[in-house]
């Protein structure tokens, strides 16, 4: 039997170090969910992979799961629910994107299972944020847990140069590990 010869091995596992460091310092970031906001979709603890280029090769999707500088201390994790030029508005617990209703699948189980009614309380962009229309390079984001989530309700619009990245996995706990967060 032939004697392996560990020197060899050495660069490369060296090389796949300073690799890994430089893709995750790069391309991707790590998060830990803190609070109930985007319940049921995250939950206190959840563990995230965060792609940081993704918004650099592609637009922005309705729905998609960010997460953002809400400001010098804290990221938040929130669902963007309208894009620049959108007029938004909430009515008998439905969302009207641009006066189209527009499905939120993401939310049914939820909402069937809340005791509270409404899910998610009218409201219209103009009463909210006193704009008619999300502004160019703009963005308005909501948490999934509608009666407990600090979002542009309260703070108004985020600005696109405030997005860290693109939720792209549920990691820990691995019984909940999930790759996509769309419609």
């Amino acid at each position: 039997m032939k004697k392996y010869n560990y020197r060899r091995l050495i660069p490369i596992v060296i090389l796949a170090v300073v690799l890994a460091v430089i893709l995750r310092s790069t391309i991707f970031a790590s998060y830990v969910v803190d609070g109930e906001s985007m319940e049921p979709t995250l939950y206190d603890g959840n563990l995230l992979m965060v792609n940081k280029i993704v918004y650099d090769l592609t637009d922005i999707d309705r729905f998609d799961v960010i997460v953002f500088h809400a400001n010098e201390e804290d990221d938040y994790v929130k669902r963007v629910i309208g894009l620049p030029d959108d007029e938004i508005e909430y009515k008998n617990d439905q969302l009207f994107v641009n006066g189209e209703l527009v499905e939120e699948k993401f939310l049914n189980a939820y909402v069937q299972a809340s005791d509270s009614k409404p899910f998610t309380n009218n409201f219209t962009l103009m009463e909210t944020t006193g704009a008619k229309k999300v502004p160019e390079n703009k963005l308005f984001v909501m948490g999934d847990n509608r009666q407990d989530s600090l979002d542009s309700r309260s703070f108004g619009f985020i600005s696109t140069e405030q997005i860290v990245g693109k939720v792209d996995v549920k990691y820990w706990p691995l019984s909940q590990t999930k790759l996509s967060f769309g419609k």
